[in-house]
This record gives structure tokens, C-alpha cells and sequence, in this order.
């Protein structure tokens, strides 16, 4: 009754009863439009004490931006990156290994002095003084090896003074073990030769590394492009030190074996030529093996040199008259006869 009153009074207090029931509908339609509060305890999930501990016992994944380790060094990329100096360091490997196995098999007892011929020429020797020169060069023909030269050499000096005899065969033992030395000097030099190859390739290496870091682009730092470069260029030094180290192994233990061989031999020379100082001056040796026996009074020929013997040949001696040549003297009252 007195809202209705003051609604039908004039003026101000009609427009504020106006505003009233504005407001007041502005009110219900907004709870009407706004929707439903959302209880949290209808959201929250439940986790049961089997799943807490299903979560504690489960390993952790893996990181997928941990930090890649570095990967081992592979030799066959170090081989490549090594560039072209690689290729005389790679032939010079070659050449060391095929001279080592082959100095290896031909460094032999059983090459240089079989033991047949060894064997044979002391029982000829077995007693000195009966030693036969010419079945001793059968034996030697039958067992070709550098010994075996060595002795046929000093057999046809047979009917020379014992001196020249051993001189001859000092002088073919020296001859046959500088052919035996001759490709261990080739190790000799590939062991003093690939360091340097290696060297050089690291020096240039390392300059192509300085001069590419003054032209660097934005994505790479100096040290990593130095880092790669002195990385690359020490490869070539590996490789010259891989080859060399062993190549000096193997030149000192074939030389000292070769000294050691042909030491023996000529001991063993050294051993048969008293044999032959019963012949000197009386019989002599052909090339054939046989003996023929010296005339009195004539120069003994002088063996057939072998090829390459350098040994000095013993001076002329001067021819003795013989004894038809005597007896017409003291016919004739040691005058002349003309």
C-alpha cells in the first residue's frame, strides 16, 4: 500500500521508485545468466597409496636434451682425414713389410749354411789332413747357398800359399753379406724417412688450420675451428711414428742376425782351409773339381776368380832351369850354351 503510494506520487519520488525496480531486475537477470558454481570437490581425482607407489619405484626418463658424449676415435676416419700425405706414408708401410718378411726368410740357417753341406764338408774335414778338395766342390754343387760360394771360392785357390786362401774368402764372405744388406738398408732409411713425411704433413696441416680460422663464418668460434684443424694435421705424425718405430725394430734385428750368420761362416772357412795347405804349391783345382798336379819349377796358375772377386793374385815367382838344362851346363864347364 505504501510502495504503490509512493509510486504514484509526482516528480522526484516517482523516478526514484523508477530506478528501483530497474535495478532490481538487473539483479535477477544477471543470477539468472550466470551459471552454476563448480564444486572443486567434484574435479579433485583420488590417487590411492598403490599408485604413489608405482610412480616412487618407476625409473626416470631419459633426458632427451642431455648433452650427446663424444664417440671414440675411428682409425679408418683418421686415415682419411690424414689427406694426401697419407699415400707415401701408406707405401712406405708397404715396403717395410714386405722387405721384413722377406730379409725374414731368406736370414735363414737353412739359407745361408745348410746343414747338409755343413755336415758333409766336416766329415771330409775329419782329419784335417785328409780333407779332399774335390769332393768337397761336389758337396758345394749339390747345396747352392751363399756358404757354399764362399767355399768353392777358397777351393780353387787350392795350391796357393794359406794366406791368400784365407784372404780370398774374407773378401767372398764380404762380398755375400753386402748383397745380403742390401735391402735391409732400405729399412734403415724408411725408419729415418717416414717421421719426416709425417712432419711435413703435420706442418702443413697446421697452416691450412691458421689460415682457415682468419676467415671464419658466424657459426663457428676460432678454438673449434682450430681444434679441428691441429686435430687433423697431428694424424699424418701418428702414421709417420706407426710405421717408423717398427721399421728401426726390424732393420737392427736383421742386421745383427746377418752379422751373426756370416760370422759363423767364416769360422767355419776359416776351419776347413788348413786342409788345403798340403796342396799349396803341388796340385791345383780346376773349375771342373778336378786335381792336377803342379810341374817343378813353374808359376802356379792361378785360380779362376769368381764374378766380382777382387782378391789380390799372388806375385810371379821366377822360373827354376830345369834339370835337362843343368846337365848340358856341366857338360860344358858351366859356360853357356848358345
Amino acid at each position: 500500500m505504501n510502495t504503490f503510494s509512493n509510486f504514484c506520487r509526482p516528480g522526484k519520488a516517482r523516478g526514484l521508485a523508477f530506478i528501483e525496480t530497474v535495478v532490481l531486475a538487473t539483479c535477477v537477470w544477471c543470477a539468472l545468466a550466470m551459471p552454476a558454481p563448480v564444486h572443486a570437490q567434484d574435479d579433485v581425482e583420488i590417487i590411492e597409496a598403490d599408485d604413489i607407489q608405482s610412480i616412487l619405484n618407476d625409473e626416470p626418463e631419459p633426458q632427451t636434451d642431455a648433452v650427446a658424449k663424444p664417440s671414440g676415435i675411428d682409425l679408418l676416419s683418421l686415415i682419411t682425414r690424414g689427406g694426401g700425405f697419407m699415400i707415401p706414408i701408406g707405401i712406405m708401410s708397404l715396403l717395410v713389410v714386405a722387405l721384413a718378411v722377406e730379409r725374414t726368410l731368406s736370414l735363414r740357417t737353412s739359407k745361408v749354411m745348410p746343414r747338409d753341406l755343413e755336415a758333409d764338408l766336416r766329415s771330409l774335414a775329419n782329419p784335417i789332413d785328409r780333407f779332399n778338395p774335390s769332393i768337397a766342390m761336389k758337396v758345394c754343387d749339390e747345396n747352392p747357398s751363399p756358404a757354399a760360394s764362399v767355399i768353392t771360392t777358397m777351393l780353387l785357390r787350392t795350391g796357393q800359399p794359406l794366406a791368400d786362401i784365407e784372404r780370398a774368402a774374407t773378401d767372398a764372405i764380404e762380398r755375400e753379406a753386402d748383397r745380403y744388406a742390401s735391402p735391409i738398408r732400405w729399412l734403415t732409411l724408411a725408419a729415418a724417412a717416414t717421421p719426416l713425411m709425417g712432419l711435413l704433413g703435420t706442418v702443413w696441416g697446421m697452416i691450412v688450420a691458421f689460415h682457415e680460422s682468419t676467415t671464419l663464418t658466424a657459426e663457428r668460434s676460432r678454438s673449434e675451428q682450430l681444434s679441428e684443424g691441429i686435430y687433423t694435421a697431428l694424424v699424418t705424425t701418428l702414421a709417420g711414428l706407426a710405421v717408423a718405430i717398427p721399421a728401426a725394430i726390424l732393420a737392427l734385428y736383421l742386421e745383427n742376425r746377418l752379422a751373426k750368420l756370416f760370422h759363423r761362416l767364416e769360422e767355419f772357412c776359416f776351419d776347413l782351409a788348413p786342409g788345403l795347405s798340403r796342396f799349396s804349391g803341388r796340385q791345383r783345382l780346376d773349375l771342373e773339381g778336378k786335381l792336377h798336379p803342379m810341374e817343378f819349377g813353374t808359376v802356379p796358375p792361378p785360380a779362376v776368380p769368381v764374378a766380382g772377386d777382387s782378391s789380390p793374385m799372388p806375385p810371379p815367382v821366377a822360373a827354376v832351369g830345369t834339370g835337362a838344362d843343368q846337365r848340358g851346363n856341366d857338360q860344358h864347364g858351366g859356360a853357356k850354351v848358345s
